[in-house]
């Protein structure tokens, strides 16, 4: 399913999902990875859907959400893998401009290196990147990436992406329990201090991560990181991504639908399923129905309970 949500957005409001990368391909393997393990590891860009194929499966999508009075402020590419590596990327941007909705994408920065992914990534409204670490070791324990990949070549690469960027530029670090960061927070402060983003976002992981060890940093680490960015930003120019985002995810006519498209890259609690199926007027018995034909999954993290649609990432 290529169109998903809308979904609340702790960034960007209500998103409309666009799905434009089949599961798993990505050009990293993160502990911390919601969707689950990477199937394919891919550094190199390449055709994964046609771009009107694209452009059709959102324009219904927007039609249906709008017609039942959803709310769309972002067209947001957050797919099942990294959104760049989509080589028809450009063009996609270039046929959803007509449905005059501005458009987002969260990628993991992996291949800005690139001149045309930078290109494409001009063409947005709205860009977040990923930036969990500076030093190569600690890039390369967190976010594994494929090894071709050069951490000196990305930052450079996101630097010069600013220089003519005049969209609302992002950065989103990620921070988990049992690293040891030591100084890297000023040396990711350095670095940001010569990015220039709108915003600098802290997270944890808030969803159930592929590898279980993993667990959000403590508060102290987290303050730290708060601290030592806002020093060098300024104030009103960090911001938290720790907390829920919500449970306000649009029932578009198709609840069943609805559920897989949302879940397959989007994990939901239990507390928002339940809200999806009572705006649709439907009873859990989908969902127990979804879990029966090996369609959902059923997770516990941290004290809640998540569904996540079966995908071979998920060891389906």
């Amino acid at each position: 399913m290529i169109a998903f949500g809308p979904v609340p957005s702790r960034r960007l409001g209500r998103s409309l999902g666009i799905n434009n990368i089949p599961d798993k391909v990505c050009s990293y393997a993160c502990v911390y990875c919601q969707i689950g393990r990477t199937l394919k590891m891919e550094a190199a860009r390449r055709h994964f859907y046609e771009p009107t194929f694209i452009l059709n499966e959102v324009r219904e999508k927007v039609q249906e959400a709008l017609s039942r009075g959803e709310r769309i402020d972002y067209l947001t590419f957050v797919p099942d893998g990294e959104p760049t590596l989509d080589i028809n990327l450009g063009k996609e941007v270039e046929l959803l401009r007509e449905l005059g909705i501005p458009l987002a994408i969260l990628t993991n920065s992996s291949l800005i290196w690139r001149e045309d992914v930078r290109n494409d990534l001009q063409s947005f409204d709205f860009v977040s990147l990923k930036l969990d670490a500076v030093t190569e070791s600690l890039w390369r324990r967190i976010d594994r990436p494929h090894k071709s990949l050069r951490l000196e070549d990305i930052l450079n690469g996101m630097l010069e992406f600013r220089k003519a960027f005049e969209g609302k530029l992002v950065t989103e670090t990620m921070l988990i329990g049992g690293i040891e960061y030591g100084d890297e927070f000023e040396r990711i402060a350095s670095f940001l201090k010569l990015l220039k983003p709108d915003v600098a976002y802290i997270a944890v992981p808030t969803r159930p991560p592929w590898e279980k060890w993993v667990k959000p940093a403590d508060e102290e680490t987290i303050n730290l990181a708060f601290q030592t960015f806002t020093e060098v930003l300024g104030e009103g120019r960090v911001e938290y991504l720790i907390g829920y985002e919500g449970n306000a995810f649009a029932f578009t006519g198709d609840v069943e639908e609805d559920l897989l498209s949302i879940t397959a890259v989007h994990p939901m609690r239990e507390d928002a399923v339940k809200r999806l199926l009572e705006k649709a007027g439907a009873e859990w018995s989908i969902v127990e129905k979804l879990l029966r034909d090996g369609k959902l999954i059923q997770i516990e993290y941290r004290g809640e309970r998540f569904y996540m649609r079966k995908l071979k990432s998920r060891g389906g």
